[in-house]
């Protein structure tokens, strides 16, 4: 599929589109920002031979890529090794980076797909990379930037902040189940039921694939789709009943055991790190 530039690129061939792969550069960056009201776009299961990150500003972007669903929080980024792989899916109002790294360019990345912490840093780093010329001067000062932003990446800290996917075909339907509706509340033995399966079974199926509880994987989900809506403003309240929690108290509980913090504390650092490291 065609890349387009986020900046009025001079050159024709940007404005025309391009390909990232085809670049003789270390990185690549591409932006994008997106209107509301466009819908839901969807990018079928791909791969590119370099490594991709996808950071978003604003909106709700979700991947699915090494047997699991990522639902790319706000300040973090889903990074993709190359060869791997992946669907995306975008939503909303979205302002979304993408950077892609040559596999020779970064080999102390990260093997697999992650999630990763994105600095202020870091995020100016890419946006600046998002308007440097194509083909810029490896020797010159953007290819200093692209150096320091490899640099910053490797240290980047790394956060679980994944939906685990299984390969059993029972887990799965449950798994697109959950994420359709995130508020049923139904046991493991009643899963058991609707999938005319042992929960036994279910649960060694789930913990071999996952390393997870089913408890413990359906509030993965759950922390992922509470991040992404209280960044955009929702109520505490409105999205403990969406996810099928009997009282709000009962979700802070939940999401402060998960991250530590309560939800205002934590959205209010990240929203802190955000005005640090804007233009």
């Amino acid at each position: 599929m065609p890349f387009y530039r986020f900046d009025h690129a001079p050159d024709p061939v940007e404005k025309a589109g391009f390909s990232p792969e085809e670049v003789p550069r270390a990185i690549t960056a591409i932006g994008a920002d997106l209107v509301a009201g466009m819908g839901l776009k969807e990018m079928g299961v791909h791969f590119h031979r370099k490594a991709q990150l996808i950071f978003t500003l604003r909106g709700i972007v979700r991947c699915e890529a090494d047997d699991g669903v990522w639902i790319v929080p706000p300040r973090c980024a889903v990074w993709i090794p190359g060869g791997m792989p992946h669907s995306a899916a975008l939503s909303g109002a979205v302002e979304i980076y993408c950077l892609f790294v040559d596999p020779d360019a970064a080999p102390a990345l990260p093997a697999g797909c992650c999630t990763v912490a994105v600095s202020p840093l870091l995020e100016q780093l890419l946006r600046h990379a998002a308007h440097m010329p194509v083909m810029y001067d490896e020797d010159g000062p953007d290819g200093r930037i692209a150096t320091v932003l490899l640099d910053q990446l490797a240290r980047a800290p790394v956060e679980q902040l994944n939906f685990p996917m299984p390969q059993d075909p029972r887990l799965r339907r449950i798994a697109a189940a959950l994420m359709a509706d995130p508020a049923d509340r139904a046991t493991i033995e009643a899963w058991g039921k609707r999938m005319a399966a042992a929960p036994r079974t279910l649960t060694r199926a789930l913990t071999r694939e996952t390393g997870l509880s089913f408890g413990r994987w359906r509030q993965q989900l759950h922390i992922l789709i509470a991040l992404q809506r209280l960044d955009q403003g929702a109520a505490v309240q409105s999205v403990a009943q969406e996810l099928g929690y009997e009282s709000a108290g009962a979700f802070v509980t939940m999401f402060r055991k998960a991250l530590g913090k309560p939800p205002a504390r934590y959205l209010a650092e990240r929203r802190r790190q955000d005005g640090n490291g804007a233009d």
